[in-house]
């Protein structure tokens, strides 16, 4: 299917019926295993993925990291756009193999990077682009911390989000917003906004 405002783009996607939250909770998970968040697309992905189409300059010639890239939609939009280099960050080896699909269904070659990488220093990358990661509040922390070890670095940071509570605001500037419906509300009224993080 192709998400919602990226006609351009096909995803392998799942629906009510697909069985996905029954397999992440049955007896064949294994440890650690987390809920499939991977297989759906997310408002702030798809208003970054949209934003990087429409705005390929922004992206043009430059690596880019997808931090927490789930399915892959906004590393895919990168590499569409005209990225030189796209690395998906992601620790769901599920999502890692799903991103995998999905970036040869659009025919195009992204890196993988199956680790937590806001556990170091950031990689040798030129932007860093983070769709909906701020739906916890430790784990939004962590982001941010590491989004400021990306600035430290001289690393460009685009975040996509429909507004979350723990979204940083302080230190967001707005670039686009988008109507797009959040995960479970299909045809109903949402957005996805794009900012760029800046230092505090």
């Amino acid at each position: 299917m192709s998400p919602p405002l990226l006609p351009e783009l096909r995803l392998h996607a799942a629906h009510s019926g697909s069985g996905l939250w029954r397999l992440a909770a049955g007896p064949d998970a294994g440890a650690g295993s987390a809920p499939p968040y991977w297989a759906y697309q997310w408002p702030g992905g798809i208003a970054l993925a949209r934003y990087l189409l429409d705005m390929p300059e922004i992206v043009a010639g430059l690596s880019v990291l997808d931090l927490g890239a789930g399915c892959g939609v906004v590393g895919i939009a990168a590499a569409k756009a005209g990225a030189r280099q796209v690395t998906a960050a992601e620790i769901d080896r599920n999502a890692v193999v799903a991103l995998g699909l999905n970036a040869m269904l659009n025919e195009v070659d992204i890196a993988t990077l199956p680790a937590d990488v806001m556990a170091g220093p950031p990689p040798p990358v030129d932007l860093v682009a983070v769709g909906d990661l701020f739906y916890d509040k430790a784990l939004a922390r962590r982001v941010t911390a590491f989004l400021d070890r990306c600035l430290a670095a001289g690393i460009g940071v685009l975040v996509g989000d429909p507004g979350r509570v723990h979204l940083p605001r302080s230190r967001l500037r707005l670039l686009a917003d988008y109507a797009v419906p959040d995960v479970g509300q299909a045809g109903a009224g949402g957005s996805g906004a794009v900012f760029s993080f800046g230092p505090a």
